[in-house]
């Protein structure tokens, strides 16, 4: 198959190489735009809890950190992974890689929690466990002057759903958990395959599914 893999620039070469190995004709081309915004640093002592939810924000939260939390939460594998290449443990990672899934699983009272995310980040968490938020990066959607025929769309974020979908294309997509599928749903894009594993792992898994 021919693949289109929609990471920022610089993130997706991973991904492209392990579908390549599965014999796939991969394409890069960047959808999204990390730009990080926000405080140089965050003092996080005190907290009770400190949340990230994405990769981005767990490395922007690592780099500009000051002082430890008494404990971290992280939704998704790769968020947490991304947080362990810092050198930070995550204490949580919910089973279901949601918001929802870790007020679920996050012990209550919590106590004083801290949310470091994207601007215009969901605001549940704020709302539901009285949290601060932060913004710490904010994400451009790209639309690039061609995009690449294929048969397949990898899709790793909510505003890589929106961004292709704005494209006016048809190519079904495999996206990387239920806010990414949800996003592209709403924007009338056929879901072939959901990754159960939110990571780079489950994306190909993913494809596997769809064509080997």
């Amino acid at each position: 198959m021919r693949i289109v893999v929609t990471r920022p620039k610089g993130r997706g070469q991973e991904l492209a190489r392990r579908l390549r190995e599965l014999g796939h004709d991969v394409e890069l081309c960047p959808l999204i735009e990390v730009e990080p915004t926000g405080p140089p640093e965050v003092d996080v002592a005190g907290y009770e809890w400190v949340i990230v939810t994405s990769p981005n924000g767990a490395r922007e939260l690592a780099e500009r950190m000051r002082g430890r939390p008494r404990r971290l939460a992280a939704i998704g594998p790769g968020t947490a992974a991304a947080l362990r290449a810092h050198g930070l443990e995550p204490d949580l990672g919910p089973a279901v890689s949601t918001q929802e899934g870790l007020l679920e699983e996050l012990p209550r009272p919590a106590g004083y929690v801290l949310f470091a995310g994207a601007v215009g980040a969901r605001t549940l968490l704020v709302e539901q466990l009285n949290a601060d938020f932060i913004p710490l990066y904010r994400i451009r959607e790209l639309q690039p002057e061609s995009f690449p025929e294929a048969d397949l769309v990898v899709l790793a974020s909510p505003s890589a759903a929106r961004a292709y979908a704005a494209l006016g294309r048809t190519m079904p997509v495999v996206s990387i958990g239920p806010e990414t599928s949800r996003a592209a749903e709403e924007a009338g894009l056929q879901v072939a395959a959901v990754a159960s594993a939110h990571d780079l792992a489950g994306l190909v898994d993913a494809v596997r599914q769809v064509g080997g």
